[in-house]
Formats: structure tokens, sequence, C-alpha cells
């Protein structure tokens, strides 16, 4: 297990600083694939965030993830935190008009914890590494003090 990015007991209650309406200004996902709740914080110096997922009891998943027991896929944890890269990397590569950061890859992910509904998902992100088109990104996702989630997010410019 990595190190924890943050202290998730410091960030549980405090108030957005960016909510979805300001994120969508920066990711183009919408509709059941906006995921991406809102950002907590954004260090653009040190090119790392936290962003939160509020786990819906009516989220497109939760009917028919293991019915009568919803659990979040795992698959939906990367993408919130790759929505949070996504808007990362929006301060940090030169996006052209048309342009977006795609989703390139993941390695080292580990799923250490469940997501159900009416859970807060904190996702934090921290810039590893950035070329030209490229970046990537170290991620963990917490629920209340409980890592639940950690991988390398690689996007793309696409």
């Amino acid at each position: 297990m990595a190190e924890p990015l943050c202290d998730p007991r410091e960030w549980q209650d405090t108030p957005l600083a960016y909510d979805m309406s300001q994120v969508h200004e920066r990711i183009p996902q919408r509709h059941e694939m906006a995921l991406l709740h809102g950002i907590v914080h954004h260090d653009p110096e040190t090119h790392w965030g936290i962003g939160l997922h509020e786990a819906r009891p009516d989220a497109f998943w939760v009917k028919g993830h293991v019915p009568g027991r919803p659990l979040m896929p795992a698959i939906v944890m990367v993408e919130v935190a790759a929505q949070l890269c996504a808007w990362l990397a929006s301060f940090a590569l030169p996006i052209s008009s048309g342009q977006f950061f795609g989703f390139g890859g993941l390695e080292r992910a580990r799923f250490r914890g469940q997501v159900v509904p009416g859970d807060k998902m904190l996702v934090v992100a921290k810039q590893m590494r950035v070329r030209r088109n490229m970046a990537t990104y170290q991620s963990q996702a917490f629920v209340d003090d409980t890592l639940v989630f950690e991988g390398q997010i690689i996007g793309v410019l696409i």
C-alpha cells in the first residue's frame, strides 16, 4: 500500500472549492458519466487536488451491480479518479479547442474497500510526470478514512 497522498479526515467536511458546473468547464463528461461532483482542493503549484464523488442511491450502477447489496464497480472508481486527473491536466497541458484529456491506461491498481450508495468518496490525485501530450498521476480514493482504491492513471490528449 502506498503512502496516503493526504489525510482524508482533514478534507471530509471541507466545502467545495469548485462545484460541478465549474468542473464541466474543464472536462467533457456529462449526464450519467459526470462522476466528479466537485473539487475540494486544488494546488496548481504542486499539481495535486482532491475531488468528491457522492455515491447516490439512484446512480446508474446501483440497480444492476449486485442487486440487494449494491457495490460501486471498480471501474467506476477508476473513472472518477480519471476525471479528477483530466481536470488537473487541464491546468498543466496545452489543451487546444476540440481536444480533451482522455484515459490512456491504469497501472498498479488495487481496490481495497467498497463504496456503497450514501458514501462520499474523496479522490486524490498528484501529477507524477507530464509530457507534451501525456501525463501520469498517482491517485487514491477514500471513504471516511479507509483507502478504497489506489493506482496510477495515464492520460493522453485526444
